[in-house]
């Protein structure tokens, strides 16, 4: 039996850009941040802030792993969103299910700094798994290598769609609800100040 461990982490930093509605109210609804890191159709909601998110393949050495994990999301009175993993499965693979582990941490707060609001953000990326044959037979060192690089790509593609989708559906989400405010006001001004003909 060889028990390796896989690490990998990251931070961020994101310029958010100016609106009129806050980041930190977008950030309180933590559906909406999960749905922008990763696509629709490998999440899913299976509790008020626990999601269920299936991984993209991922090839390692001559196995194919698609890992399952149960993710607890919830945000705090700040807009601090807090990530944590709850459980992980390896489906199809029982021998490896059976003895692997995968524990993530994420943080992601609002900052202001000389009037410019920033996202500051973290995660920690662990596994552990018992390596079966012929991966037990290689050189430790080969082997963490290898693990740390693939767990390092994951975090790097949470980075980039953070950057990308997070603030494209913040954007997106901020100015629908200015224009339905905008809407609802609209139809209570009466239709003199609106410059319709009277009667």
């Amino acid at each position: 039996m060889q028990i390796v461990k896989f690490t990998a982490d990251r931070s961020v930093e994101i310029a958010v850009p100016k609106h009129p509605i806050p980041i930190q109210h977008y950030l309180r609804q933590p559906h909406r941040l999960v749905r922008s890191l990763v696509d629709a159709n490998r999440i899913r909601q299976v509790g008020d802030d626990e999601f269920c998110l299936t991984m993209r393949t991922l090839s390692f050495f001559s196995f194919d792993l698609q890992p399952t994990v149960y993710l607890r999301v919830w945000s705090e009175a700040d807009g601090t969103v807090r990530i944590a993993s709850t459980k992980c499965e390896i489906r199809g693979i029982d021998y490896i299910d059976r003895r692997f582990s995968l524990a993530l941490v994420g943080k992601l707060s609002p900052c202001q700094q000389q009037g410019q609001t920033y996202l500051i953000g973290h995660a920690d990326l662990e596994v552990q798994v018992d390596l079966p044959v012929p991966l037990s037979f290689m050189p430790k060192p080969i082997v963490e290598s290898a693990g740390n690089s693939l767990l390092k790509s994951i975090l790097i593609t949470f980075e980039q769609r953070l950057m990308h989708q997070l603030l494209a559906d913040y954007l997106t989400w901020a100015n629908t609800a200015i224009q339905a405010t905008t809407d609802r006001t609209s139809t209570h001004v009466p239709s003199i100040l609106k410059g319709e003909p009277m009667g």
